[in-house]
């Protein structure tokens, strides 16, 4: 890490990987204050949209030293985007983030021509923007982080064998879901921030139908914006609507699930959610 960031991201190295699919990523990790592996090795959570969020939740890494609520040992390991694909991320994330076969709902498409009329987007960025949900692959994504990075962080931090986490907001969200649904056992915790989902048809809902009244073992923590749900744009609204409808599906279920709302906007509640999945799921 360039020494004009240590002040700011301590403890914070960077390096890139390939995955087995032929996808290149941008990998920061930052380790707990005073982390000693030999003697206390932590677990790791995975932090998606690496390019955005790293800024916003790296940082906060010092909770784990914070005297009146500290949260358990982890090292950070952000994901996001590499090279002159780190300025294309918004795009990248919607082939990593979304789950094959997840339909583009027409809020979602209206919103991007919104876009476009307010001069947000080009037409050529919005095209290549939904060409990528034409072809999503997070089962690929999954599979790059537990079967290629993980090996890696492992070997290189000396890392504890449980207990690693995932969070990831918005599309991340989405992702997180997913990962939930599949019935892992390599996550102990997953954080859901305002999951993407804005479509009624969404995969998710099909997935947890196909679980039946068993959930998986992994805790799991969705967080949605007040905001979102009393502002006037249609993908917003939808997407807090689907995640609550998501959660009341859960409720007659057994299962370690955890719900709050927080008071921000889409944009704004990135950095909110991920410190209510830190208290919620990694309190000490």
């Amino acid at each position: 890490m360039s020494t004009m960031w240590q002040g700011c991201l301590p403890h914070t190295d960077y390096f890139e990987m390939r995955s087995s699919g032929g996808h290149d990523y941008g990998v920061w990790v930052t380790t707990p204050p005073n982390y000693d592996p030999a003697t206390a090795p932590a677990p790791v959570v995975y932090v998606l949209d690496g390019n955005w969020a790293l800024g916003l939740t790296a940082p906060l890494i010092i909770t784990q030293l914070d005297p009146m609520q500290s949260i358990q040992p982890y090292i950070q390991v952000s994901v996001g985007y590499a090279g002159e694909e780190a300025e294309q991320w918004e795009r990248l994330r919607n082939r990593d983030l979304v789950p094959p076969g997840e339909p583009i709902a027409k809020e979602y498409i209206d919103a991007v021509e919104m876009a476009i009329e307010t001069g947000k987007m080009t037409r050529g960025q919005a095209d290549g923007y939904l060409a990528e949900l034409s072809d999503s692959r997070a089962d690929l994504f999954l599979n790059f982080l537990t079967d290629d990075l993980h090996p890696r962080i492992e070997r290189d931090c000396g890392t504890a064998r449980t207990g690693h986490g995932l969070f990831g907001y918005s599309y991340g969200g989405l992702f997180s879901l997913y990962a939930w649904l599949t019935n892992s056992t390599f996550f102990e915790s997953i954080g859901a921030g305002s999951p993407g989902i804005v479509n009624t048809d969404s995969q998710v809902f099909a997935r947890l139908e196909a679980l039946g009244d068993t959930l998986p073992d992994a805790k799991l923590h969705v967080t949605f914006n007040e905001r979102e749900i009393l502002g006037d744009l249609a993908v917003y609204q939808n997407l807090a609507k689907n995640a609550a409808s998501f959660l009341h599906r859960l409720t007659s279920r057994n299962g370690s699930v955890t719900s709050a709302l927080m008071h921000e906007t889409h944009v704004t509640g990135l950095q909110a959610s991920f410190l209510s999945y830190l208290r919620t799921c990694r309190a000490q």
